[in-house]
């Protein structure tokens, strides 16, 4: 990165990129531009939205309360107040074409291919089995477009309340992985440098490095014994770092990306992590994570049975049957909770005949508690044997059933090559005792030095602190939803348009939304509005030469002798032109 005077060299394409990609945030800018991550995480603990959760009673004597009880406390008011929205509509689309062409100079359009979703990559094996594009929604398109996925800021996040079919806040799950990064450590009080953020090529998560660790995913958190458990939730949650490569690891003291020779997170904190991740992974064998592994793979339940005594008379029935009430109950077939569940199940189920070719489930769990430190090979030496009469559990039955559960106890995640340059790089010093002025200011003070901090201050869009020109490059190349609901109205109709929107920004103080966070939220400052008019002329009516000049409450958009007049109320003076 070069500085002059301070400030970013915009002369040099990379640079513009890269801070115009901190206020659109798309997931091909994220891959491209890896610093990017953390700054918004930054950028949403300087967000007054956040703070003023620690006055929500739900967090009320939180601070008092030990880690899983704050982690649980959060996904909670997450869950109840932000949902998953990954559709088209929202951001739009763009091309391969033209992004390909945005990056190609300083990026390997062959390793690309090799580790996004929608440029080639087939990692994971799920998502290309029910055809990825139809899953996404893409296959009325032609495979030359792709989406324009982009990270929400908390506010944008926030603001979804005020879009059609929404009733609360919502966002994609690089949003989420953000959005739970910053409320962990502000309403939380845990430190930043204990999270790590997970970038995949399909999924953005979060390991939170404190006692066992816990994956936060999506509106959802993990916890180790979840991540074992074998429910559906457990499944989703473990199918990214299952079958995908992690691209990006993100912490507050850097990044490091399976693409780039150089590294920027802090080398021994990466070690930390990763040791402490793949510890998370692995788990010893015991019967209740062998019942686990059964909920997990459903082909198994049908070599076993359940031995039970009812009235002195002993019966059995079949795994599938059990696993098929557990779904429909509030009680799982646990150690603690087997006997309740067993009474649920209706007495026609069981047979007072052992069923044939399957082998009683008590029989394995008797095994593995007496062989608690023997290896899988000892548990299939032992199925083998059992396989002698039970025709359902056959050699290559048992072999493969073997090897999956090794691979459920197992997990050894595809990490970036540790064996990069590391580059030293100043941390932010910013600590969970800091007030939110505390923060701003610190961030502030640092961004002359620190880019990490610099690009803070653009993701936040403190846009009195900022060189404007990234900001407009971002508005009026990559924001395409209302450019497509506009495109056969005249310029008065888009006045009028705007005009009848409430004069109020979804972003507090000297910040601003871009135009299609106002179009989707309905609402807008009159800086915001005239931005959003200079797009459209730009784009629809080809008009070269516009003017915007914003001196405080008067804003005035000039395209070539015709005066758009807007007010705002923010505190801005600028001169920008199209």
């Amino acid at each position: 990165m070069v500085f002059e005077n301070n400030t970013p060299n915009f002369s040099r394409k990379e640079v513009l990129e890269k801070y115009s990609s901190a206020f659109t945030l798309s997931d091909m800018e994220i891959f491209v531009f890896p610093d990017l991550l953390f700054p918004l995480v930054i950028a949403n603990i300087m967000s007054p939205i956040l703070w003023k959760w620690k006055d929500d009673p739900w967090f009320k004597d939180i601070q008092k309360k030990n880690f899983n009880y704050k982690v649980n406390r959060i996904k909670q008011y997450i869950i109840d107040n932000y949902t998953f929205n990954l559709d088209l509509e929202t951001w739009g689309l763009t091309t391969k074409t033209k992004e390909i062409d945005r990056f190609k100079d300083f990026l390997n359009m062959e390793i690309l291919s090799q580790s996004n979703a929608l440029f080639g990559y087939e990692g994971d094996k799920y998502y290309f089995d029910i055809d990825i594009r139809k899953h996404f929604g893409l296959d009325k398109y032609t495979t030359e477009v792709i989406p324009y996925w982009k990270t929400e800021t908390l506010e944008a996040m926030t603001a979804f309340r005020f879009k059609e079919g929404y009733t609360t806040g919502a966002g994609e799950c690089v949003s989420f992985s953000a959005l739970y990064a910053a409320a962990l450590f502000v309403v939380g009080q845990i430190p930043l440098d204990k999270i790590f953020m997970i970038g995949t090529p399909l999924h953005s998560q979060n390991f939170v490095d404190i006692n066992e660790g816990v994956i936060t995913n999506n509106r959802r958190i993990v916890t180790k014994n979840m991540w074992f458990n074998g429910t559906a939730l457990s499944t989703r949650a473990r199918r990214a770092i299952v079958n995908e490569k992690i691209t990006i690891v993100s912490h507050l003291s850097g990044y490091i990306h399976y693409v780039y020779d150089t590294a920027t997170i802090d080398k021994e904190a990466y070690e930390h992590f990763s040791g402490s991740l793949q510890k998370f992974l692995i788990a010893n064998l015991t019967p209740a994570l062998f019942i686990n592994f059964l909920r997990y793979h459903m082909c198994y339940k049908k070599c076993f049975q359940y031995k039970h005594v009812i009235n002195n008379r002993v019966q059995y029935i079949p795994m599938e049957t059990i696993f098929e009430y557990e779904h429909s109950s509030r009680i799982t077939f646990s150690d603690t909770h087997k006997e309740a569940l067993i009474q649920e199940i209706d007495t026609e189920e069981f047979s007072f005949t052992p069923l044939e070719s399957r082998i009683v489930i008590q029989d394995v769990e008797e095994y593995i508690e007496q062989n608690k430190h023997k290896d899988i090979e000892a548990i299939r030496d032992f199925f083998l044997e059992k396989s002698k009469v039970c025709s359902c559990s056959n050699e290559e039955n048992i072999n493969k059933l073997c090897d999956e559960l090794t691979a459920f106890l197992k997990v050894h995640p595809r990490l970036p090559d540790i064996n990069k340059q590391f580059e030293g790089r100043k941390t932010l010093d910013i600590r969970i005792e800091m007030s939110r002025e505390e923060i701003i200011q610190m961030v502030n003070e640092s961004s002359a030095e620190n880019e990490t901090a610099l690009l803070s201050l653009y993701a936040y869009r403190q846009m009195d602190k900022i060189d404007w020109y990234p900001f407009i490059r971002a508005a009026v190349e990559r924001n395409p939803v209302s450019l497509d609901d506009l495109k056969n109205l005249k310029a008065g109709e888009v006045l009028d348009i705007l005009n009848s929107m409430p004069e109020e920004s979804v972003y507090d103080g000297n910040r601003l939304a871009l135009p299609d966070e106002l179009w989707n939220f309905k609402r807008g400052d009159g800086v915001e509005k005239a931005l959003f008019m200079a797009n459209y002329l730009v784009n629809i009516q080809n008009i070269t030469g516009i003017r915007l000049s914003v001196n405080g409450q008067n804003v005035v958009l000039n395209a070539r002798g015709t005066v758009y007049n807007f007010t705002s109320n923010k505190d801005l003076i600028k001169e920008v032109e199209f």
